[in-house]
């Protein structure tokens, strides 16, 4: 039997793209994490932390789908240049405040314009998709990435927490700042496997978060990013009164992990379940999954009740990604994949601030009553939407936005 992973990059460039996106989108992991670590440790203050992380999360989910619009509009390399260039100097200006102890506003006022970060998931997303649309294997590359996002968490906060604690506080956020560097410079110069522009007049000029299916995933992936907030802020608060912070990124670890088993074995199947079925079943899994995380009483214990959460988060981004690719016209598909991660990015910024603020009024479990509220409001968002979800036909299919 072939190996459906295997199959996926024989196409010329594909590993050289998909392995620089690694590392262009490993900082992602990073930054938020790295940010409640680094002010964290500075400040002593878990509500400043996840406040000015939640700044970070919330800028980016609003600017980054105006960078994708941007980039279906004129090409990746006309635009991810000079956005990722701003956003280091704005990682630089967020590092020197905190070392300096500059006021709370200039952190907020920096860790704003690092939302300038381009989706980097979408970038790639989008190269497979010109390589594989319309094909079994789009599903198997989804599939393949969405595993490669679970490796990135599981990575990147062991990285940013274990450099800021080990180290310097500002340590995690400058090595995110690096690879940034590093990795969008090696994507970029990947001109052979860089999707063609496409002509915007014949879909018009409207976005694409004017179609029904993108506004539910999109504001499915808000609470869905509630749960995945609070599980970074949380956990890092928890495994602090447990009295082993740097421990904290295990734990989030077993959560990726959880996720990757999970994604590598539903990438390599081919349900012939509907899409809007399949995300209605994750979606139910996850909201379970969230309650007992009220039970905890131990590091070991958090670690195994987010190990079999994350086993819903990999299918309901394969899913939600081929949705997106079924209801969003191919020249404004950068900008549909990057409403998802917005989605999730805004989620992601309510969750923190939220459990940041109860964890400092209640203490380190207060927070998961965050999650829970998450996990059910997006099972509630996917029963009302649902209708809307249903795949179109082919002829339905890349409706004008005119």
């Amino acid at each position: 039997m072939p190996n459906p992973y295997r199959e996926i990059f024989r196409a010329p460039g594909s590993i050289g793209f998909s392995a620089a996106g690694f590392v262009a989108r490993l900082p992602f992991s990073m930054v938020t994490i790295g940010i409640v670590t680094m002010l964290s440790q500075a400040r002593g203050e878990y509500a400043l932390a996840g406040g000015v992380a939640a700044t970070f999360a919330l800028a980016n989910a609003l600017i980054a789908p105006q960078i994708s619009r941007l980039v279906d509009r004129y090409g990746q390399g006309r635009v991810l240049i000079p956005t990722t260039l701003a956003t280091l100097v704005a990682l630089a200006g967020l590092i020197l405040a905190t070392r300096l102890q500059a006021p709370a506003w200039v952190l907020f006022l920096f860790a704003g314009l690092a939302g300038l970060t381009p989706s980097m998931m979408a970038m790639v997303r989008a190269r497979w998709t010109e390589l594989y649309r319309d094909t079994p294997q789009l599903r198997t590359a989804f599939a393949f990435e969405s595993v490669v996002d679970e490796v990135i968490f599981m990575i990147g906060p062991v990285v940013a927490i274990g450099l800021s604690v080990a180290w310097f506080p500002e340590a995690g956020p400058l090595a995110a700042a690096i690879l940034l560097a590093v990795g969008m410079a090696l994507f970029v110069s990947q001109r052979a496997t860089e999707p063609p522009v496409h002509s915007q007049e014949e879909v018009g000029g409207r976005s694409v978060i004017r179609l029904g299916a993108v506004q539910v995933i999109a504001l499915l992936m808000v609470a869905l990013g509630a749960v995945f907030g609070t599980a970074e802020v949380a956990a890092v608060a928890f495994a602090e009164a447990q009295g082993s912070k740097a421990s904290a990124s295990l734990v989030l670890a077993a959560y990726a992990a959880g996720s990757l088993i999970t994604g590598l074995v539903f990438g390599a199947l081919q349900p012939g379940m509907r899409l809007a079925n399949q995300l209605l079943l994750a979606i139910a899994l996850a909201a379970a999954t969230t309650l007992p995380l009220l039970v905890v009483g131990s590091l070991w214990s958090l670690g195994a009740v987010l190990f079999v959460a994350g086993a819903s988060i990999s299918p309901t981004i394969i899913v939600a990604m081929a949705l997106i690719e079924r209801h969003v016209p191919a020249a404004k598909l950068t900008e549909g994949i990057t409403w998802v991660m917005t989605g999730m990015g805004i989620g992601m910024a309510a969750g923190s601030a939220v459990s940041g603020w109860l964890i400092d009024l209640y203490g380190a479990s207060s927070g998961f009553w965050v999650s829970i509220a998450g996990g059910f409001t997006a099972l509630l968002i996917v029963g009302i939407g649902f209708c809307v979800l249903v795949e179109p036909s082919p002829e339905q299919r890349q409706p004008a936005l005119a």
